[in-house]
């Protein structure tokens, strides 16, 4: 039988729509947390000797969210380049955001590989390598393209996070994307990974005493 010309027309059902939307989602969820944190860090920074151990608490907090970020992004990338319709279709972002995509995740392994080095190591510099340093330096450029990263990219998340937390079960029909519940599993795994690393990590702070 036909379809008439003034029939309903059917939406795509959200197992249909859970590929690059849903990877999409979870990217900004994790955005989203990371800024809270990223905060919270920046806060511990205007008094750094007061507040060391917070500072390296969500320093190794960062990390679960972070891995689940680069993992999301390396994936669209991935699926992208290997001509996947769904990301094809979705598209890649601004030549821009691009070519500042390598350098947000380096800079960001920067940073925390250096900061856990310093706590593993307590010491600013380690066989010859000034660690101390290194770790201001990849900061310094973590946050000159993080700063544009997050600028480009900010704007969305409110109504991208917005969609999956929908209660009403019209706007949800209408707006759902598939994976909703394992979206949100991956983002409580990854805190909950850098809440271990930092209840395991954070007493690490005391060996910088001279620090303070």
């Amino acid at each position: 039988m036909y379809r008439t010309a003034d029939a309903p027309r059917r939406t795509a059902s959200p197992r249909a729509r859970s590929g690059a939307d849903g990877n999409e989602r979870l990217t900004a969820i994790t955005g989203a947390v990371l800024l809270v944190l990223f905060a919270a860090e920046g806060v511990t920074l205007l008094q750094l000797r007061g507040l060391l151990y917070w500072h390296y608490f969500i320093g190794l907090l960062l990390i679960g969210p972070v891995c689940v970020k680069i993992g999301s992004t390396v994936y669209r990338f991935t699926r992208y380049y290997t001509r996947h319709p769904d990301y094809v279709r979705k598209g890649p972002p601004a030549p821009l955001l691009r070519l500042l995509g390598p350098f947000v995740i380096l800079t960001s392994v920067g940073v925390l590989g250096t900061g856990v080095a310093l706590g593993l190591t307590g010491s600013p510099t380690y066989a010859g390598i000034p660690l101390l340093l290194l770790h201001k330096a990849s900061f310094v450029l973590w946050a000159a393209v993080m700063t544009v990263h997050v600028l480009a990219y900010v704007w969305r998340l409110p109504a991208l996070v917005g969609a999956d937390l929908q209660a009403s079960r019209g706007r949800r029909a209408l707006g759902a994307v598939g994976g909703r519940g394992l979206r949100w599993s991956i983002t409580v795994v990854g805190l909950g990974g850098g809440l271990v690393a930092a209840m395991a990590g954070a007493h690490l702070a005391a060996d910088w005493s001279w620090f303070r």
